[in-house]
């Protein structure tokens, strides 16, 4: 993808305020590729809850084959009342993932001038979770028995493979040398009989590989660390599980989860990455304007990244902590009473000129 000038972009809004902030992270794509000397060519899918309540499916069929050559993929949100949320994600999200090879799902952490967050001393908190994204606690394996019944029983299985395990933790490690920083490992094989002493072997075996810091830690004790103390923390890798609560965690540690993005990577770009803000749909202010962008804007920056544009992705991330930083122009979950589009434009006025080709990766 690297030295395209030219980019052809699955454009997924979904549901709730997904749809709000995927037109204006548009504009304001559109914007950076003119400054920047390439093109983004749109396809816009109504895949959807309200798709599925309309029609009993999330996507088409054949919705996978339609987006398998697009360059990269970009989503709002998914999920909407009277759908429940396991149709909706594995209708929709999961099997792109899955199909994909999107099985590393990077979550950068920052805590940004202007927007301190709860804990009382998180100045200088800039981290990166990596969670496995496509095994791992969240398998299709089990079922329920008996329902209805007194001896009703559910059974979920975890699956953990020694392919898919040794691939996210070595992209951890590889991350964690590009950062020049340590690498945490999230585990609970003290409590977990199988499944995690397998993972802290693997996470051993890669790290004689790498000369980095590395450390184990115990989910529960790794929570309660970065709360205290997240400036300890650099890299952290974890399962499909661990990655999804430490994300969170993470994104409420900086400020806001309306401003935290996450890519779906498919590293070996066999196939498209997936792009999205982690803010879920939001019903409860679906369609009053008032949604944050920011989540969207940052993964639209990660994206920019990925497609080898990143003198883009690094104005566009001047203009996000610019904005932020300047702190007139928020969004009520920021404490302030701007819309969305006022939010926007004040990105869009911070963005410096782009340059193509002059900066260098950003990190994330």
């Amino acid at each position: 993808m690297t030295g395209q000038s030219a980019y052809r972009i699955a454009v997924i809004p979904g549901d709730g305020i997904g749809m709000e902030v995927i037109t204006p992270t548009v504009r304001v794509l559109d914007m950076l590729a003119d400054r920047g000397g390439f093109s983004l060519d749109y396809d816009h899918l109504d895949w959807s809850c309200q798709r599925y309540l309309a029609t009993g499916t999330m996507m088409p069929s054949d919705g996978l084959e339609q987006i398998a050559g697009h360059d990269a993929i970009l989503l709002g949100a998914v999920g909407w009342p009277g759908v429940p949320d396991h149709v909706s994600l594995w209708g929709l999200l999961i099997p792109i993932r899955r199909h994909f090879r999107q099985y590393v799902n990077l979550r950068p952490i920052k805590v940004m001038d202007g927007l301190p967050g709860p804990l009382r001393d998180s100045g200088g908190v800039d981290f990166v979770v990596v969670r496995e994204n496509v095994e791992g606690e969240y398998s299709e394996i089990g079922g329920r028995t008996n329902r209805g019944f007194p001896d009703e029983m559910a059974v979920q299985e975890a699956v953990f493979t020694r392919a898919g395990v040794t691939r996210i933790v070595d992209y951890a490690f590889e991350l964690a040398v590009q950062r020049g920083s340590t690498l945490t490992s999230a585990t609970k094989s003290n409590g977990i009989v199988h499944t995690m002493p397998f993972w802290d072997e693997i996470v051993r075996e890669r790290a004689a590989l790498h000369d980095i810091p590395w450390r184990h830690e115990h989910i529960d004790a790794l929570v309660a660390k970065l709360v205290l103390r997240p400036r300890d923390f650099d890299v952290i890798v974890g399962s499909n599980l661990f990655g999804d609560i430490l994300s969170d965690l993470a994104a409420a540690i900086a400020g806001s989860i309306g401003i935290a993005p996450a890519a779906n990577l498919n590293p070996e770009r066999e196939f498209p990455s997936m792009f999205e803000p982690v803010h879920g749909s939001a019903p409860d202010i679906a369609g009053q304007g008032i949604a944050n962008p920011l989540g969207c804007l940052w993964a639209a920056a990660m994206m920019l990244d990925h497609l080898g544009q990143p003198g883009a992705a690094h104005a566009l991330m001047v203009g996000i902590e610019t904005t932020l930083a300047e702190g007139s122009v928020r969004t009520p979950d920021l404490g302030g009473d701007a819309t969305t589009g006022e939010l926007t434009d004040a990105v869009l006025a911070a963005i410096p000129t782009v340059h193509a080709g002059s900066t260098p990766t950003i990190q994330p």
